[in-house]
């Protein structure tokens, strides 16, 4: 009876680290900001807000979430805080990125990636939106050139049955009319370019709301939400007494309800829900996913 008991102990112990060791680890990070320094020349908006309506559903849904809110949203801070999910990512994890915040057309330099001669680029609190030699030079846009760069290799870390979802509720550009426009909006993004050379940005248009992400043996799948098309302004949306970035909004309404998942099922709620909401004319939800 008693090497009956030591023996069942014995499994029951070794199910406990097996189903620990499989158990699927949720990472994510939150970028937030409204309020960017009065000489950067970016106006004020509410990112911060919408850690409130996504973190805690993202810690309901088991996601050990890091938030950098306003000034603690350095280009630093962020480089920082992804590097550490490629180094703590694990094979079959969920990795979550969150953008709330400004963000900016950029213009490519040799050598040449881009179509339409630009970069798009998310702008952290210590950016400024001009251009100046000596003072400022772009080193605090994140573009997303380097953004890919970390996201495969969380895809890397993460390998076929993990999951990489990136939320970007930031604007690259708007059109050059701003007719759309109530008085009363709050945008998120610029029309202005931001360029050593003072090249003139123009949107480029294309109207395709989703695109293919190459899926590739040994990594990742990987899901981009983006708030509009390149060439539209991403307006926030007033609820409940305050402003949040729409496609947060959205996203929280959606994940409250339905866990974030490696299929389209949530993805396209978002959407519709989206172009249901009256206030957001205009404005299309863009996705690129390798499902």
């Amino acid at each position: 009876m008693r090497f009956i008991k030591s023996y069942i102990l014995t499994c029951l112990l070794i199910l406990t680290i097996a189903l620990t060791a499989t158990a699927q680890e949720k990472r994510a990070l939150f970028v937030g900001i409204s309020n960017y320094p009065e000489n950067s020349g970016f106006g004020k908006i509410h990112g911060a807000n919408d850690f409130e309506i996504v973190g805690k559903i993202l810690n309901n849904q088991g996601f050990n979430t890091t938030k950098l809110l306003n000034n603690q949203a350095t280009a630093a801070n962020i480089r920082s805080e992804i590097k550490n999910l490629v180094t703590n990512s694990v094979k079959a994890s969920y990795v979550y990125i969150h953008f709330s915040c400004h963000g900016q057309p950029v213009e490519d330099l040799p050598p040449i990636d881009e179509d339409d001669l630009w970069d798009e680029s998310v702008v952290a609190y210590d950016a400024k939106i001009k251009y100046q030699s000596g003072v400022y030079e772009g080193e605090n846009h994140i573009l997303d050139d380097e953004l890919f760069v970390y996201f495969n290799q969380i895809r890397e870390k993460i390998g076929e049955n993990g999951l990489l979802c990136v939320v970007i509720d930031a604007c690259h550009s708007g059109t050059s009319s701003r007719d759309e426009i109530e008085e009363n909006d709050v945008v998120r993004g610029t029309k202005l370019g931001f360029s050593e050379s003072g090249k003139i940005f123009a949107p480029r248009i294309n109207t395709k709301s989703n695109f293919q992400i190459e899926k590739k043996s040994g990594l990742g799948d990987i899901v981009i939400l983006e708030a509009c098309r390149s060439y539209q302004f991403n307006k926030e949306v007033f609820k409940d007494g305050k402003y949040y970035g729409s496609l947060s909004y959205y996203v929280s309404k959606v994940i409250e309800k339905q866990n974030i998942a490696k299929n389209l099922d949530w993805i396209l709620k978002v959407r519709e829900l989206m172009s249901e909401d009256g206030t957001l004319t205009n404005q299309n939800m863009v996705y690129e996913a390798s499902f």
